[in-house]
């Protein structure tokens, strides 16, 4: 009687555990999730403040691309802080 008493709590238990893991996995998924987005979105920004910097023919071809590359690393930021 005692061994169905324990098997029962160890059974119990592993459920929990098992529940909480996929818990867990299921909130990383959507931090992911989240910063694919935002990275996504960050790249369609950084084309258009290429393609506007360009067309305004305010600064260089160089300086357009940098200005492009900060945006770009400013939206990695976001990510990182979204997922961590």
């Amino acid at each position: 009687m005692k061994t169905h008493r324990t098997f029962g709590w160890i059974a119990m238990i592993f459920l929990l555990v098992a529940n909480g893991a996929s818990w867990a996995a299921t909130e990383r998924a959507e931090k992911r999730r989240a910063a694919r987005d935002v990275r996504q979105e960050t790249r369609q920004d950084a084309r258009e403040t290429k393609q506007d910097c360009r067309a305004a023919d305010i600064q260089s071809n160089p300086r357009c691309r940098q200005d492009k590359r900060q945006t770009k690393q400013e939206g990695r930021q976001k990510a990182r802080d979204i997922k961590y």
